[in-house]
């Protein structure tokens, strides 16, 4: 089935009754040549480019719930690739042209739009920051604009821009940044990828490895043993649990990351907006509804859900840059639990185990990622060779001493 304007009408006049499923649910072979674990964004992303880039045509994505259960669907839909260091700028900025091709690509509406990106700034200390970083995007072919107080005051009116203890003097804003349909990214995802061939199994959750002298030879699963000869993780936060029954510890702790919506309200915010002198963003969605989120709950846990501390103190660096915030109602929260790395960078990169392969560590930014960390997984299943924009994501680098640490926060996840 091909999505286009016409289509849309005929469907429209006729009673929407020639819509199919976006793909098959078939029962899984006994052996694929590879086997991608996680049928979340990455794992799909993953599936999607094998399948039409490299040409691997016995593919299997395996699901432990439904396609979206996880954080693909418990995001705040930021897509923006506003980074410093070299290990990790021409990384998101490849993921940021995929994303502007990618509904053309797969046929389907993502919802992609580019609305725009500012980060505040509240010193002068932090302006000379992200003049940096401003500099380091242009230098890696990203789009960057570093304005001044009356430059934000002319997008944004409404902040505060008199408060005594955060004033804004400025901002970095990437135009071509914005937000995406995370939901219709999973979906567009895996309606190509099966239109490539690839199985897509839910409710199929993977129990254990079957290695034998040193590589992997298969998964067992719910739904029996299924024979590989390369399997990819790519299960976000529950990346420490999976990767334990191939007996292998990461530098890797699962921690809660809260989202939240207020309730619907006029068009108000246009594009994404930052706190500079705390964790807080905020955009406004189609529904109306400001989205935004904050910092992690600071513990380790697995469970999708939050506290009442960092509701506290998202609402708290919310009303610092944006008052009338207060006067909006909650609607609901959610959470999604991530894999935070110890430098805060994601892992890319062959495991010791011959033939397993690892795709983790994402952090707070796993769904801006979401092509790129398809694309170059998918290469490097696919060739045993990382990507040449993600070299620098290796599962060594801490032994190695050379962490990505780009907010200079330390070698501890729950700082980044």
């Amino acid at each position: 089935m091909q999505f286009n304007g016409l289509r849309l009408l005929w469907e429209g006049l006729t009673g929407h009754k020639g819509w199919g499923p976006l793909w098959r649910d078939p029962d899984p072979k006994p052996e694929y040549d590879i086997l991608v674990v996680g049928g979340g964004g990455h794992g799909l992303a993953t599936a999607y480019y094998l399948a039409s880039i490299f040409g691997q045509a016995r593919v299997a994505v395996l699901e432990k719930g439904w396609l979206g259960s996880g954080n693909i669907g418990r995001n705040t839909t930021i897509i923006r690739s506003n980074y410093l260091l070299p290990g990790n700028e021409p990384f998101y900025e490849f993921s940021m042209k995929l994303w502007e091709g990618l509904e053309q690509e797969f046929n389907f509406n993502a919802m992609v739009s580019q609305r725009g990106i500012l980060n505040l700034c509240h010193s002068d200390g932090q302006r000379d920051a992200f003049r940096r970083r401003g500099n380091a995007m242009l230098l890696a072919g990203a789009d960057a604009e570093l304005l001044d107080r009356d430059g934000v005051r002319a997008m944004y009116p409404y902040l505060n821009f008199a408060n005594a203890r955060f004033p804004i003097k400025g901002g970095l804003l990437q135009r071509r940044a914005g937000t995406a349909r995370h939901d219709g990214v999973a979906w567009g995802y895996a309606r190509g990828a099966d239109r490539k061939g690839v199985d897509i199994i839910q409710n199929c959750e993977v129990t254990g490895f079957r290695i034998d002298g040193g590589a992997v030879r298969g998964v067992e699963t719910t739904r029996g043993y299924i024979g590989a000869k390369k399997v990819g993780v790519a299960v976000a936060g529950s990346t420490g649990r999976v990767m334990a029954h191939a007996g292998m510890r990461l530098p890797i702790e699962s921690h809660v990351l809260q989202a939240f919506v207020s309730e619907g309200l006029k068009p108000i915010i246009d594009g994404v907006i930052t706190f500079g002198a705390g964790h807080f963003y905020v955009s406004q969605s189609d529904k109306g509804g400001l989205v935004f989120g904050g910092d992690i709950d600071g513990y380790n846990s697995y469970a999708q859900r939050g506290n009442l501390p960092a509701v506290e103190d998202v609402a708290e660096c919310g009303m610092a840059i944006l008052p009338a915030l207060g006067r909006a109602r909650l609607l609901r929260s959610w959470g999604g639990t991530t894999d935070m790395s110890m430098d805060g960078s994601p892992i890319i990169d062959a495991t010791p185990v011959q033939g397993l392969y690892l795709n983790a560590g994402w952090c707070y930014g796993g769904f801006k990622a979401t092509p790129a960390s398809g694309y170059a997984f998918a290469h490097l299943l696919a060739t045993g060779r990382p990507h040449d924009t993600a070299t620098a994501f290796r599962l060594d680098r801490f032994a190695r001493g050379c962490p990505i640490d780009e907010n200079g926060a330390g070698a501890q996840p729950n700082l980044h």
